[in-house]
């Protein structure tokens, strides 16, 4: 199909483009950018008043297959990913079994192929069954094709056992994602330890449980040359430690996700598990540091981890329910209200957080609106306001703090190799 997309304001970061443009789509690359284009296009989208950008990239999703199912699956996970703009997702491995050797991988990207949504890569487990014994079948799996390495869910608590895996990371050329909790310090905590968290009766999880492993994961980073991405850093001091580690040339990239720079722990009135995640939210002085990490870019990319549970799982004390919820539905707008609204990233910042910097981080030749490249996309309307409806999300689900929130921001379209793989103004007319 050939595509024009016509009115739109460009954003390409790879070129620092932000202008009026058209952009025309042929056999899937991106064949033409430039004003009043002409084309006898199959289909042509007016983009007035709205964003052109990449597709957005996440590396950090949880897709709960194969093994919980009645969570969430690759399909409906693709589907949700392609609603959010998403048209590259990372899957993490902490699934049943584990994503730990070979046969694995192909399971979840055969499924994936066979949905043809988004892209959809898998990261390998760096132990046996995420048990932190054993290495996993490591070689097995690059062969399968995996795209990274991480314990995600958990860090690796051996010391010498990752530093083996990162030494691989180096040999194989993949970034090691990493889960920065020290077990020993967690104390079965649910939310951040703080005044609320008395007020609740809610044991607490303190900054210290992050902080300690990544400074451990930086100097091990130092050591060895591993490309370490910290995932959905939520401290003060993370970013901090991010900030000296890149100034000490450390390969080092750090994500924050929206719940984080959203969201203080202050805001949780009740005991609702919706508000349950790893790590927890933290202070408005955490939030801050957050926010000026990534409007300084000492905080490279904006990830979701896309956790979700089941409505029964979630239907309970905080106590007994399982950390997580689910944000590739509301990333974008969340990012548009809380941070380019605001004032603290501009739109081409946007695009570098969810689309550019994560392809750079994989290695991946998407991310950008360069001629000849995949036409990836998302037409995005940044002054659409409306409630977020949990209900009406594809993703199985519905764990979310922001069921209700008054937003701005909303994907009208995203393409995936020049096809459209997800249109609002089709899916509004249930809604009507």
């Amino acid at each position: 199909m050939e595509i024009l997309i016509k009115n739109g304001r460009v954003l390409d970061p790879a070129t620092e483009t932000d202008q009026p443009a058209d952009v025309l789509i042929q056999d899937g690359k991106i064949a033409k950018i430039g004003t009043k284009l002409v084309a006898e296009a199959d289909k042509v989208i007016d983009a007035a008043g709205c964003f052109v950008m990449p597709g957005f990239i996440d590396l950090h999703v949880h897709l709960r297959d194969p093994g919980f199912e009645h969570k969430e699956t690759v399909e409906t996970g693709a589907k949700a990913a392609a609603r959010g703009g998403f048209t590259t997702i990372l899957a993490m491995p902490n699934t049943k079994p584990a994503v730990d050797n070979g046969d694995v991988v192909r399971y979840v990207l055969n499924k994936a192929g066979d949905v043809a949504l988004v892209n959809v890569l898998q990261a390998g487990a760096i132990t046996k069954g995420q048990r932190g014994e054993a290495l996993s079948e490591i070689e097995d799996m690059v062969e399968a094709g995996i795209s990274a390495l991480s314990e995600d869910g958990k860090s690796v608590m051996n010391t010498q056992l990752y530093r083996e895996a990162m030494m691989l990371a180096v040999k194989y050329d993949m970034p090691i994602l990493a889960h920065c909790e020290d077990a020993n310090l967690v104390h079965g905590g649910v939310m951040n330890e703080d005044e609320n968290a008395k007020r609740l009766g809610m044991p607490g999880i303190t900054n210290s449980v992050e902080d300690v492993i990544i400074a451990r994961d930086i100097i091990l980073a130092k050591e060895t040359g591993a490309k370490l991405h910290l995932c959905h850093c939520s401290t003060k001091d993370s970013v901090e430690l991010v900030a000296k580690a890149k100034e000490c040339g450390i390969p080092v990239t750090a994500e924050v996700c929206p719940h984080h720079f959203t969201l203080t722990s202050a805001e949780i009135e009740a005991d609702d598990a919706n508000y349950k995640m790893n790590p927890p939210l933290r202070t408005r002085a955490d939030v801050d540091a957050l926010i000026q990490g990534l409007s300084e870019g000492t905080m490279d990319v904006i990830s979701t981890d896309h956790a979700p549970h089941s409505k029964e799982e979630k239907n309970c004390s905080m106590k007994k329910a399982p950390f997580g919820i689910v944000g590739l539905e509301t990333a974008a707008a969340l990012t548009m209200t809380e941070l380019v609204d605001k004032g603290h990233l501009t739109p081409l910042q946007m695009a570098e957080k969810m689309s550019y910097r994560p392809a750079q981080i994989l290695g991946l030749d998407r991310g950008t609106l360069k001629i000849g490249r995949p036409a990836d996309l998302v037409v995005f309307d940044p002054e659409a306001e409306y409630r977020i409806d949990a209900e009406w999300f594809q993703s199985k689900g519905r764990n979310t703090p922001f069921h209700g929130k008054q937003v701005k921001g909303r994907v009208k379209t995203t393409i995936l190799g020049g096809r459209i793989v997800y249109d609002w103004d089709a899916e509004r007319k249930n809604y009507d």
